[in-house]
């Protein structure tokens, strides 16, 4: 599997002749300076109706659009949503948001979203064992350094990617990655914006990997 990040919350996976698409972003209103996402995609999981999460229309290829909690098998790929929240006050500021596992080539994926607060037991079991998780890190909007870190240790992937943190094309009020990663150990900063792996890649014990964005 090729994982590749494109920028703010959205990730390109390739699999299997396949391309899953997670959270597409618009840049018209001028605040998200990466560049469009002008892809074919065959898949794509939009977290929540945001215009930095939902671009669709964006995608060509007639992508299927894969919304909401629940379990669903797409062109092969097992697909299941978790209800949670965009804020620490079970969506009454900011709403919904939906966490995806994501299942391909033995290897299961979580893009958390716009994730607003820490995981309940019961979510971390619905969620079931994850290998790599994407996770917002940047605050304000979504969990912060250290609410993201706790996160991650609840559900104990092998792999954790920040992502929706502050960078020169991002004009939000967000903190950047440095944050996240002060204290951290086992960082491998890519200096891509993609990396190969399989079943068998997976490190032992945790690491975070740093992509540069493509777009």
């Amino acid at each position: 599997m090729k994982i590749t990040w494109l920028g703010h919350a959205a990730f390109l996976l390739e699999t299997g002749g396949l391309r899953i698409v997670t959270d597409p972003y618009n840049t018209s209103d001028g605040r998200i300076r990466y560049q469009p996402i002008d892809m074919t995609a065959d898949i794509v999981t939009v977290s929540h109706d945001h215009f930095d999460h939902n671009h669709v229309e964006s995608l060509s290829g007639n992508p299927e659009v894969v919304e909401g909690a629940g379990r669903t098998t797409v062109k092969g790929i097992g697909i299941t949503g978790i209800d949670a929240f965009h804020d620490p006050s079970h969506g009454n500021e900011r709403g919904e948001n939906v966490l995806y596992a994501i299942e391909a080539e033995s290897i299961r994926i979580c893009h958390a979203g716009d994730l607003g607060h820490v995981l309940s037991a019961d979510q971390v079991q619905a969620l079931g064992p994850i290998d790599i998780i994407f996770i917002p890190v940047g605050g304000l909007y979504t969990v912060d350094a250290e609410q993201a870190w706790q996160v991650a240790q609840d559900i104990s992937p092998k792999i954790v990617i920040p992502m929706h943190f502050k960078t020169p094309s991002l004009d939000f009020p967000i903190a950047p990655v440095d944050g996240f990663l002060e204290g951290k150990t086992n960082i491998v900063h890519t200096q891509s914006a993609s990396f190969e792996i399989t079943r068998q890649d997976l490190p032992r014990e945790m690491q975070i990997i740093v992509l540069d964005h493509l777009l």
